[in-house]
């Protein structure tokens, strides 16, 4: 099906947006933190990395699946259906939502972000109080609101991610999203390429690379514990009674955080979204 001028601009501003991914270049602080953490973990035995990752591993896919199965989200999926009949009243299944335009899609999707993009800002500002439960707590609480982003991005584009393929693909945006800045178009591609290789089938089951945790990745959460570990410092630096510094600091950097997340799984399934309207999943 040919694409609108509207979806023509938009698939155009996402092709230069996974160019400027392609062509970005570390700063001298970057590759210098890059080389102490890859130093680091070789004083770490292989045997007790890959033990440690594949741990984590099952962690985080375990933690997707348990978050997709919550009355919280199943009534956010119902939700979801309930607002795109303001657009379209034969809506009745998630799978539905592929009907509607991109401009109503991108609409609903906005919606989704902007909440979880507060979400995360009032659960930086609530951690940089500085107190030691929700500082401890400040990473899992995080992972929980991205990926539950994602999930809601995913169904409002039309997919069920309560397959074991959907799950994983909307893990694996999860994760690259999370990746470093000059690692992010390497995960693009890999999901392009996952795209590709099922365009012609229906899959259920995922049946490409499960691995995902590596040393690359766990630059974000150990971003996060030196977040805490500031937060902590300024937490007796009280302003008008309230620890000012280590709130902004908590609530800027959370926002930030799920504002990369988002905003790289938005582009994925408007992505997915109009190369399938194209008639090639790619």
């Amino acid at each position: 099906m040919a694409l609108t001028e509207y979806e023509l601009a938009i698939l155009d501003e996402i092709n230069e947006w996974a160019i400027q991914l392609a062509e970005y270049e570390q700063t001298d602080i970057e590759m210098t933190y890059d080389k102490g953490l890859e130093i680091g973990f070789e004083l770490v035995p292989e045997e007790i990395r890959g033990e440690f990752f594949a741990k984590l591993d099952n962690w985080l896919f375990h933690l997707n699946a348990v978050i997709q199965g919550t009355q919280l989200q199943m009534d956010a999926r119902q939700r979801i259906i309930t607002n795109a009949r303001a657009f379209d009243e034969d809506i009745e299944h998630l799978t539905d939502m592929k009907k509607l335009p991109l401009n109503q899609l991108t609409y609903l999707a906005d919606h989704q972000i902007a909440k979880h993009r507060v979400y995360s800002f009032a659960q930086g500002g609530l951690a940089g109080t500085g107190g030691l439960l929700l500082v401890g707590t400040d990473i899992l609480t995080m992972t929980i609101i991205n990926l539950r982003a994602v999930q809601l991005i995913a169904m409002t584009y039309g997919y069920e991610t309560n397959t074991p393929y959907e799950m994983m693909i909307s893990l694996k945006v999860f994760h690259g999203a999370t990746m470093p800045k000059n690692l992010k178009h390497q995960e693009w591609s890999s999901l392009v390429n996952d795209l590709y290789e099922t365009a012609e089938e229906d899959y259920f089951f995922y049946e490409g690379n499960e691995h995902l945790i590596n040393e690359a990745w766990l630059k974000a959460p150990l971003k996060q514990i030196l977040k805490g570990v500031v937060i902590f410092l300024f937490r007796k630096k009280l302003i008008q009674g309230l620890p000012l510094i280590g709130m902004t600091i908590g609530a800027s950097m959370n926002y930030q955080f799920s504002r990369q997340v988002t905003e790289y799984a938005h582009k994925f399934y408007q992505y997915r979204y109009l190369k399938e309207k194209e008639g090639t999943e790619s």
